[in-house]
C-alpha cells in the first residue's frame, strides 16, 4: 500500500486573492469554503486539490516545496506571458542564467516554476524513452 497526495496547502494572508490567482492559472474553481480555508479543484474532480489556508503572518523565506507547471496547448513563451498577465511575478531564488525553467511567485510571494518543455513535448519525450523531467539543482 502507498499514500496518495490529496491536498496541497498554501498559506496566505489574503486567501481569496491567492485562491482566485490559482483558479485563473489552472482553470480550476472553488469547491468549498470553511473557517476561512478556500478549497479549489480541477473541473473533473481529480486530486490533488489545493487548500488556501489563512495565516496572520506574511511569507518571509523561500518555500521549501513548490509547484512546477508546464504549458498545455500553447508555447511556453505564450504561457509565461499569460501567467505574468494574471499577476505572477518573476522571482530570483538563486537560479543561474542557464536555468531551463522560470521561477515565478503568486501574489503573496509563494514560488512556483514554469518548466521549459510543454506538456505535449514532455508526453512525446516519454514515448521516445527520453527523461521527462527538467532537473533543478538546489538553489539558495
Amino acid at each position: 500500500m502507498s499514500s496518495r497526495i490529496a491536498v496541497i496547502a498554501i498559506d496566505a494572508v489574503r486567501p481569496r486573492v491567492v485562491a482566485d490567482f490559482w483558479c485563473n492559472i489552472l482553470g480550476w474553481y472553488v469547491v468549498d469554503e470553511d473557517d476561512g480555508v478556500i478549497s479549489i479543484a480541477p473541473p473533473d474532480g481529480s486530486w490533488p486539490t489545493i487548500d488556501v489556508v489563512p495565516v496572520p503572518e506574511n511569507k518571509s523565506v523561500k518555500n521549501r516545496l513548490h509547484l512546477d507547471l508546464r504549458a498545455d496547448g500553447t508555447s511556453t513563451a505564450d504561457e509565461l506571458e499569460r501567467l505574468l498577465g494574471l499577476g505572477a511575478r518573476r522571482t530570483d531564488v538563486g537560479q543561474g542564467p542557464d536555468a531551463t525553467w522560470v521561477v515565478l511567485s503568486d501574489p503573496e510571494g509563494n514560488e512556483f516554476c514554469l518548466l521549459a518543455r510543454t506538456l505535449q513535448e514532455a508526453r512525446t519525450d516519454t514515448g521516445s524513452g527520453t527523461a521527462t523531467t527538467e532537473t533543478q539543482p538546489p538553489t539558495g
